[in-house]
């Protein structure tokens, strides 16, 4: 089935009002070149007004990097899905593994996070992904497909209707490694059968790839079958970097 192909930048913490609009220039005029392809942003919370503002009018889709699974109330520091979707995001990371690992989230917090923002009308970037230790001992797939379930019970079919799913091997985040796309296409294949078991229609779900993508890796991920995209963290800081990574996606996909 055919699936528009997805690129997403996630900024992490990294930015300045100087540099965001440099790059946000360089971001737009590919996600406006590159018809084929499905680009978003994901930026640090203060920067959502002035990203929203420099991408007004182009295909690029705005999206933010968390959100709380509350609604609203005695929650300080917290920032919920209806405040998003008030700064026009279209899309909110839940899950990165590097919110799992550094600030204690559960797979239950994560599902919950996932449910809220669907809730409010966002489309949800849920990541999954193993460790090294998890992918040496054999669980890889195990451990991904127990962080999905949570998600598939939480939200249920309905809240994966507008979401994508991101594969992260943890390892790979950041350590200049990745996945071969073999090894990528493997987590892909079993997440999107796991998906199809739980009543949702997982071969209209896009799934993409998330792990030291590179200008120089993209097209060899891409051109995997299941895997429909990249969640970009580096290289998404460098203008021609992740247009090249937009770009690659767009012909792996024939776009």
């Amino acid at each position: 089935m055919h699936r528009k192909p997805f690129v997403a930048g996630n900024w992490k913490m990294h930015a300045s009002l100087g540099a965001n609009a440099a790059l946000l220039g360089a971001t737009r005029e590919a996600g406006t070149r590159l018809a084929g392809v499905d680009v978003a942003v994901c930026a640090p919370f203060p920067y959502l007004f002035q990203v929203r503002d420099l991408l007004a009018g182009s295909p690029v889709a705005v999206g933010a990097q968390n959100v709380s699974e509350h609604a609203q109330g005695a929650f300080t520091g917290e920032v919920s899905a209806a405040m998003l979707a008030e700064f026009d995001c279209r899309y909110v990371i839940v899950g990165h593994s590097e919110r799992r690992s550094l600030f204690g989230e559960t797979d239950a917090q994560v599902a919950q996070k996932m449910a809220a923002a669907a809730r409010a009308g966002l489309r949800p970037i849920v990541c999954v992904g193993e460790t090294l230790a998890e992918r040496e001992a054999g669980e890889g797939v195990p451990v991904v497909l127990r962080q999905l379930d949570a998600a598939i019970d939480a939200a249920g079919p309905e809240g994966f209707s507008s979401a994508v799913v991101a594969y992260e091997p943890v390892w790979a985040i950041g350590t200049g490694r990745n996945a071969t796309p073999e090894q990528a296409q493997e987590i892909h294949a079993a997440i999107r059968a796991r998906l199809g078991r739980g009543g949702i229609n997982a071969s209209a779900l896009r799934i993409v790839y998330g792990g030291s993508v590179k200008p120089g890796n993209a097209a060899a991920l891409f051109s995997m079958p299941d895997i429909d995209g990249g969640l970009i963290g580096g290289a998404s800081l460098v203008g021609a970097d992740f247009a090249a990574i937009c770009e690659a996606a767009a012909v792996s996909k024939g776009h």
